[in-house]
């Protein structure tokens, strides 16, 4: 199986290559179209600012090869946020994978540390990508922005309100929560994913 794993100069890229190996899966870390989409399955991960990773992707096309992508595609934390319509982050047009909007946990309405770090638990899971993954599982998060909930958001996480934990619309998964850094939870994920 050919995982691509995209790059475009957002962190976090080395702990996704070892979960995977950690699944017996090794994967490529990669720019190039015809790389990513001869792929079996392409991972998005990412940590960083929306408005400089989609300048960085649309210089390259790779916005619209992302959006052409036919085969499972998982998004990660910034990965994700960046395949939904808009973020507030830098108020940034996104991919529009996803209608949702990303916004900003406003600290005056829900009291909170912002950004939220640590261990939050997920709920209402639906989709094959949870095959198998209890009901109020902990994932671990690092995230200021959220993803509304919509008609795509297949896992809700609370934090001061409640937001998309995952989305997927077809071929598109998208998780807020890093599950390269969520222990067995995530391995599971992720091996969920390989498995569609």
């Amino acid at each position: 199986m050919k995982i691509a794993i995209i790059k475009y100069n957002a962190g976090n890229v080395k702990s996704v290559e070892i979960a995977l190996e950690r699944l017996g899966i090794s994967s490529i870390l990669t720019d190039d179209p015809a790389e990513i989409l001869s792929a079996d399955k392409i991972i998005f991960p990412g940590v960083g600012e929306a408005s400089s990773a989609m300048r960085y992707l649309k210089e390259r096309n790779l916005d619209q090869i992302i959006a052409d992508a036919k085969q499972p595609f998982l998004g990660i934390c910034l990965g994700m946020q960046l395949m939904c319509h808009y973020s507030e982050e830098n108020n940034t047009a996104c991919m529009g994978i996803f209608p949702e909007e990303v916004k900003k946990f406003n600290v005056d309405l829900i009291h909170l540390k912002i950004p939220q770090i640590g261990w939050n638990n997920i709920f209402d899971l639906k989709t094959p990508l949870f095959d198998g993954v209890s009901e109020n599982s902990y994932c671990y998060f690092v995230h200021g922005y959220y993803a509304s909930l919509g008609q795509h958001t297949i896992a809700n996480a609370a934090y001061g309100l409640q937001y998309s934990a995952a989305l997927n619309q077809d071929n598109f998964y998208g998780v807020q929560f890093h599950p390269e850094k969520s222990a067995e939870v995530g391995g599971k994920i992720l091996q969920n994913f390989l498995d569609i």
